[in-house]
């Protein structure tokens, strides 16, 4: 291809990103730091973006630029984003706000569905829940965070813009039109299981283990109210629940809608290497869609199996 028919290629994706053209001149200010008439100038394409800043959109809008250049490499490329999570930078924190107003977007595209397998509760879960989100935050920071001493979870603390932050996810996520949730029938095991660790190392008090207790017990009777009525009870979109019945050695997930795609391989607790080849996407749904053969759906049918699985998790919680 011609360099100036994979660059307007390239412009047409960039201008579908936003719906209306001030949002797309505020999100290239914010992410390429440049003034507003620079951007301006890109747009009318009087200026060329720079490779450098291709490079900038490609990476934080799931771009592939191999697959605009008609380029077939054979190599899938995956990326990683490295946040500090026990205190993100301002650039950090900018960039988890995007993924919110992202994940926003979504609920404009009916069709769209996320689809997560999990060994350990989902962020999209743990959001909403402040001390048990907590804990995992604290995990990750003593599992990962190069400190000389390891802080216990009383020194965990989330700014009031982490919060924010926070709150605005968990809301978001609740807009997606169709999710998908395949847990390993053991997750609230591992979860208790940790939480006794770093009681028994005095990282997690008493107190303390009641609070994030009582956030489980929560999360646990808000989830059955998610499968008796198969849809998130604030704004009604669609969630379908299943436990599988083989454990599950890794977490993944992915994200379809009419526009781009997204697939991502969990790791590290809270980070994740993902990418948009449209080829490895394919598959990842395939595969991810294959694991409902050896799982059970728990919302809206079979009450039975969905009665005896919420009592078991309430009982070991209560055994905490």
């Amino acid at each position: 291809m011609e360099h100036i028919t994979w660059y307007d290629a390239f412009m047409e994706i960039i201008q579908k990103k936003y719906q209306k053209r001030t949002q797309l001149t505020k999100a290239l200010i914010e992410l390429l730091s440049l003034e507003r008439e620079a951007v301006y100038r890109r747009l009318r394409k009087e200026v060329s973006f720079s490779a450098h800043e291709i490079a900038i959109l490609a990476s934080a809008w799931n771009i592939s630029l191999d697959e605009i250049m008609g380029v077939n490499s054979g190599i899938i490329s995956f990326h990683m984003r490295i946040n500090n999570l026990h205190d993100p930078s301002e650039e950090e924190c900018k960039f988890m706000r995007y993924i919110t107003q992202s994940i926003d977007y979504l609920k404009n595209f009916p069709s769209t569905e996320f689809m997560d397998i999990c060994n350990k509760l989902p962020r999209q879960l743990l959001a909403g829940y402040e001390y048990l989100n907590r804990f995992h935050l604290f995990k990750w920071t003593y599992q990962y965070c190069n400190y000389k001493e390891a802080l216990p979870f009383s020194k965990i603390i989330m700014s009031k813009e982490q919060r924010n932050i926070t709150k605005e996810y968990y809301n978001a996520v609740k807009q997606v039109p169709n999710t998908n949730f395949i847990l390993d029938f053991k997750i609230f095991d591992y979860l208790i299981n940790d939480i006794r660790y770093f009681i028994s190392i005095y990282m997690i008090t008493e107190e303390e283990k009641e609070l994030i207790k009582k956030d489980i017990l929560d999360l646990l009777d808000y989830l059955l109210e998610v499968a008796n009525k198969g849809y998130y009870p604030e704004t009604h979109k669609r969630v379908n629940l299943y436990i599988s019945q083989l454990k599950v050695p890794t977490g993944y997930s992915y994200t379809y809608t009419p526009e781009v795609n997204t697939c991502y391989v969990h790791v590290f607790e809270k980070f994740e290497i993902y990418t948009f080849h449209s080829e490895m996407v394919n598959n990842f749904i395939s595969w991810m869609q294959l694991k409902k053969r050896t799982s059970i759906q728990i919302s809206e049918v079979d009450e039975r199996s969905r009665i005896e699985f919420f009592s078991k998790q309430k009982q070991l919680v209560e055994s905490l």
